[in-house]
């Protein structure tokens, strides 16, 4: 059995692997204006979410089980000057020990398949104020689309068989019903494309990131090999820098009130 474990490469997390764009921060602006709101960023990893939100004009706490994470985002928000905006404490989606009723958002980018999602789904509108939003976020490069990163999933197969979240598409509608039968209020759901630019550093510090190889179960030696037989493919096929197509897919929903 896979143990994950992201706070392995958060310093990588932090330096390479992109967030969502800026677009994705107007959309919901547009649905749930952030100026001047509290919000809650759920499995916030480097705090790459929680520190937009606070550039934004948002009053934040950040929440991870990672303590390598959430030292990482401290040091992050701190290099920003965003300290006094943007908190974060060790805690799970689930269980946030959090007053409740004291958000008016909350966000969980690229994790809700890792939570309970009941437990969580219940622990978000505890801590929602009454019409409170829910943002559930995706943005996932597209193997299918981009050739470097088709190639690359082939290569994290050769050093991890046992991955399996090759070939994601980056749409995860079950959310939907899901949220919906947990009692939120569904407000819209989104999805777009766009271009990210990778030179081949920053490509090799994302996958480093990926489930498949620093944040699972292959040892540190795996990863250097693995980073190795990387770094040979993109010299050999791939000009530095590089486009990688991406999907953003987001669900806004509402707590009842």
């Amino acid at each position: 059995m896979t143990t994950y474990d992201f706070g392995r490469h958060s310093d990588d997390y932090a330096t390479y692997r992109p967030g969502p764009p800026a677009s994705l921060y107007e959309r919901l602006d547009a649905l749930a204006p952030i100026q001047g709101t509290s919000a809650l960023d759920l499995a916030t990893g480097p705090g790459t979410i929680a520190l937009e939100l606070a550039t934004r004009g948002s009053a934040v706490v950040g929440v991870d089980i990672s303590e390598q994470q959430i030292a990482t985002a401290h040091r992050v928000a701190e290099e920003r000057g965003l300290e006094d905006r943007a908190k974060f404490v060790i805690a799970s989606a689930e269980n946030t020990g959090l007053a409740p009723g004291s958000f008016d958002i909350a966000t969980a980018g690229q994790c809700w398949h890792w939570f309970d999602s009941d437990s969580a789904m219940a622990e978000t509108m505890r801590v929602l104020r009454p019409g409170g939003v829910l943002a559930v976020i995706y943005h996932t490069y597209l193997a299918e689309h981009s050739p470097v990163a088709k190639d690359t999933e082939e290569l994290v197969l050769e050093f991890n068989p046992s991955w399996t979240m090759a070939g994601w598409s980056g749409i995860f509608s079950e959310r939907i019903d899901e949220l919906i039968r947990g009692g939120f209020e569904m407000i819209e759901q989104f999805c777009y494309h766009h271009d990210e630019e990778f030179s081949h550093a920053r490509w090799r510090g994302r996958m480093r990131t990926c489930s498949g190889v620093g944040s699972g179960n292959l040892s540190p030696p795996e990863v250097q090999r693995f980073d190795e037989a990387l770094t040979e493919l993109l010299r050999r096929k791939y000009p530095d820098p590089m486009v990688v197509e991406y999907r953003v897919w987001c669900v806004v929903v509402r707590k009842p009130g």
